[in-house]
């Protein structure tokens, strides 16, 4: 992963939470498996969309509700790059940042539309979005971050330093 993701936007709503994002009927399902469900109470097709339209878009509260891990881990397996919303759920948040998944504050995420070309640069805490030239101030990650999600989340990240 670089410090910029270049993808289209899927859109959701608010308070988009865990059941929604990974259905708990398919829980006992391997990742591969319970992928073909996710977001599948608001949209059947996303599993075939996702991997097309790699930036996740939503509002406010995305993420609520248990902190199962399988509702980041269906996103990324999919081929979500990053999610972009308002505010997140903090237990999806941690999680999906755990499994190496950039996830991004923007206020203005509502002004995003289902579709656009965004460009989101971390570190300088900028989305453009090239759809409808416009740009939207969002959340800076943090070096430290950046690098657990550069080599893949906590556990290789965890391996990494006790080599040495």
């Amino acid at each position: 992963m670089s410090n910029m993701i270049r993808g289209k936007a899927i859109k959701f709503g608010d308070n988009i939470n865990t059941d929604i994002i990974s259905p708990p009927q398919y829980m006992e399902y391997t990742i591969q498996e319970c992928a073909k469900y996710a977001m599948s109470a608001l949209d059947p097709d996303f599993y075939k969309k996702a991997s097309q339209q790699t930036v996740l878009v939503a509002g406010k509260n995305f993420g609520s509700g248990s902190s199962r891990e399988t509702a980041p881990l269906t996103l990324k397996y999919l081929g979500t790059e990053v999610i972009v919303a308002e505010f997140f759920a903090r237990i999806f948040y941690r999680n999906a940042i755990n499994i190496g998944l950039p996830v991004i504050e923007c206020k203005e995420a509502g002004k995003i539309s289902e579709n656009d070309a965004l460009e989101v640069r971390f570190e300088e805490g900028k989305i453009y979005n090239l759809t409808k030239n416009e740009e939207y101030e969002c959340s800076k990650m943090p070096a430290n971050i950046l690098e657990l999600i550069k080599i893949g989340g906590l556990v290789p990240y965890l391996k990494k330093k006790f080599e040495k």
